[in-house]
């Protein structure tokens, strides 16, 4: 796991990004739960295919958390939502399409897979609580890599208690 200047304990940087709907989702939008903000580098690719599917399969148990999952990539928002469809993912995709927010939470990956000036999000996990404070964060520098899974539902299961 790679620092980050987003540390555990500070409040997180508010952000606006399209989604698939073409509306506006700020991260306030979604603060009467806890967040999950998992940044993927790209849809459709294996990992990020399966990261998205993993977090579909245990959103029943990461709502019993009061927990929102919310991805967020550089891909445009037609790309996410064909993304979204053809996994039948069942929680927001927000698009960073202009870089902003991935340097905001400092996790933007530049020329990736050796293509020069192609920069997106490091696969990482922020999870934010109700008051918008950030409990939790894992950054990758190796996209093959998926969070720990079970870390994520620990600190949810954490942060419920409180």
């Amino acid at each position: 796991m790679m620092e980050t200047k987003i540390k555990i304990g500070q409040k997180a940087p508010d952000f606006t990004l399209t989604g698939t709907d073409m509306k506006p989702h700020g991260l306030k939008d979604y603060l009467s739960q806890n967040v999950v903000l998992a940044f993927f580098p790209g849809a459709f690719t294996s990992v990020c295919t399966k990261e998205m599917c993993t977090f579909r399969d245990a959103l029943a148990r990461l709502n019993s958390l009061k927990a929102q999952v919310i991805g967020i990539s550089v891909n445009d928002p037609f790309a996410n939502k064909a993304f979204a469809e053809k996994n039948l993912l069942n929680f927001p995709l927000l698009c960073d399409y202009n870089r902003e927010v991935v340097k905001l939470y400092d996790v933007a990956m530049t020329d990736f897979a050796g293509l020069k000036g192609y920069t997106v999000a490091k696969r990482s996990i922020f999870i934010i609580d109700k008051k918008g404070i950030v409990r939790y964060v894992w950054v990758s520098e190796n996209p093959a890599l998926e969070p720990n899974y079970q870390e994520i539902e620990k600190t949810l299961e954490q942060i419920a208690k409180t």
